[in-house]
């Protein structure tokens, strides 16, 4: 590894003699910082360290500079390996490690400014454009067996976020799966084929039968694996870290698998991070919810299905008269604010006014909405010490009631490890659950702002790097914009996050004896036009 240390007395005074070593123009771009950023706190190194290398031998590449490649290719939304050089040339991982891995140079015949590279290696016959050829990417992605890359995932990702204090206090966690689909060809690697509905779910056999021919016309058969995953958030969601990760065939069983990825989390990091799970009703498992509180200590909200025991003994109390609900009203969403990096001038503010004023007045004209979809009040209550002969703990419910402007009323129930406590604890529980629907809007951004499962190979251990790399490379991105107190682009898209970060600014670096100095456009002019006619002379 070459140390470049910055010192900009020691570089201009040499400058001014007319010494130097290498000059080059870099914009600040958002994927440089973030590179140094990674770099400075170690982050990169640590990961790259248990990193489960295919190679018996220490590679030529170091195993470092592979991830980072893959990072940034993921950065771009890119995943084809042949893409590489392209992202190497836009994009701004290299200034963030200097000019030993590539510089800019002017080829001698075309006149077209490229990149030279030194490589890791003595056996390039070739001038090199990239710091590693990209086949080498490709090839060393491949050998990396699957289940030990889930394995590093779930174990010393998850420890070098704890390392660096990702981890939020209130210990909230989401787990959830998801359908991931690709094309119909049987090469997939352990994909399997299902009947899905018009709304993704999948259709079961018996259900299929009962089905009309309208609503067969409407379903499809669809290849797909099963991603399932644990993802850390907050409560004002400002970030959404992927703490754990595993990809199945489709028609695998998601709930046992889910829990003994939270057991592989508590395991890596220990207890007391994980303190509050919230789930879907698919993962309903008494015994692994008992487990979950007795052993780790980690409280479960989960909802219940309608032919439960639970929900119809629930049901037998409301007929009672012994439940009291309480009114019930969803905290305002909070606006998320980006300053424009531009003021918005006059006259079109004027004309956004307008259009808004129209939209209002367009919108009073549209007919009211169906009785039946209109909501009149929603309310919470809490039922203490439920006994299931599932789960070995005490358990409390809380039932929440819609009615609507029709008459019509819709029941649904939550179950909660957590005692209560507190009058309010029924709305605050609700409120909380309220962050697993969120999650949705995650899967959206990864799946088609980051082109999650746009595969590029039907070979499953590529498969399987790709989603990994992806949910690395936006759980990573996502901790820089949080250590920069810019946490509100974390809800952004890639795409969107990257107009308000590049470039940032543009400079001029100077190297020389393992210093650099960095300079504006114009300090740089009025250095060049401040020397003697000697350095001049001996720098053109």
């Amino acid at each position: 590894m070459h140390i470049f240390e910055r010192d900009q007395k020691f570089v201009i005074e040499q400058f001014r003699q007319g010494c130097f070593d290498y000059l080059d123009g870099v914009s600040e771009v958002m994927e440089t910082e973030f590179f140094r950023y990674i770099g400075a706190k170690n982050i990169l190194m640590e990961l790259a360290r248990t990193f489960p290398s295919p190679s018996k031998k220490e590679p030529d590449v170091p195993v470092w500079f592979y991830m980072a490649s893959d990072i940034s290719m993921r950065l771009h939304g890119v995943h084809s390996y042949n893409a590489y050089p392209y992202v190497v040339r836009c994009g701004g991982m290299l200034n963030a490690f200097g000019p030993e891995l590539g510089r800019k140079v002017k080829h001698p015949q075309t006149g077209d400014v490229t990149l030279a590279c030194n490589g890791f290696n003595e056996k390039n016959y070739y001038d090199r454009q990239t710091p590693c050829d990209k086949d080498f990417l490709r090839k060393f992605s491949k050998k990396t067996e699957a289940e030990a890359l889930l394995e590093w995932y779930n174990r010393d990702v998850v420890r070098t976020f704890k390392k660096h204090k990702a981890f939020d206090p209130d210990g909230i966690f989401i787990g959830d799966g998801s359908y991931i689909f690709v094309p119909d060809n049987p090469n997939y690697e352990n994909s399997t084929r299902l009947f899905f509905d018009e709304h993704g779910h999948p259709v079961s056999k018996e259900a299929r039968d009962k089905m009309t021919r309208a609503q067969l016309q409407r379903c499809q058969w669809r290849r797909c694996y099963k991603m399932v995953s644990l993802l850390h958030t907050d409560r004002d969601r400002s970030f959404f870290f992927c703490m754990g990760l595993r990809v199945l065939p489709g028609n695998a069983g998601e709930c046992p698998v889910l829990y003994d990825l939270v057991r592989e989390v508590v395991a890596a990091v220990g207890g007391g991070v994980i303190k509050r799970l919230i789930l879907d009703r698919g993962f309903i498992d008494g015994a692994e919810i008992g487990r979950c509180k007795k052993e780790h200590g980690i409280d479960v909200l989960i909802p219940l299905r309608v032919n439960m025991d639970l929900y119809q003994d629930a049901l037998g109390l409301l007929k009672g008269g012994d439940i009291r609900f309480m009114p019930y009203e969803a905290e305002p969403t909070k606006p998320v604010t980006i300053p424009r990096p531009v003021e918005m001038p006059e006259e079109l503010r004027r004309r956004e006014k307008k259009r808004q004023k129209t939209l209002r007045e367009r919108k009073k004209e549209e007919p009211p909405p169906s009785p039946d979809k209109v909501l009149v009040r929603s309310e919470v209550a809490g039922i203490r010490g439920f006994r299931w002969e599932r789960c070995p703990l005490p358990l409390c419910l809380i039932v929440n009631r819609e009615t609507f402007a029709d008459g019509h009323e819709h029941l649904w129930m939550l179950l909660d490890t957590k005692p209560l406590v507190h009058r309010d604890d029924p709305a605050a529980r609700r409120t909380e659950y309220a962050l697993r629907t969120l999650i949705e809007e995650e899967h959206r951004q990864v799946k088609c702002f980051w082109d999650l499962a746009n595969f590029t190979s039907p070979n499953f251990n590529l498969v399987v790097n790709q989603i990994a790399f992806v949910l690395l490379s936006y759980s990573l991105l996502q901790l820089y914009f949080l250590r920069k107190g810019r946490k509100e682009l974390n809800r952004r898209t890639r795409s969107r996050a990257r107009d308000y970060l590049l470039p940032q600014d543009s400079f001029i670096i100077i190297y020389y004896a393992s210093k650099f100095a960095i300079l504006s456009t114009l300090e740089y002019t009025e250095l060049l036009l401040t020397l003697s006619e000697e350095a001049r002379a001996k720098i053109l």
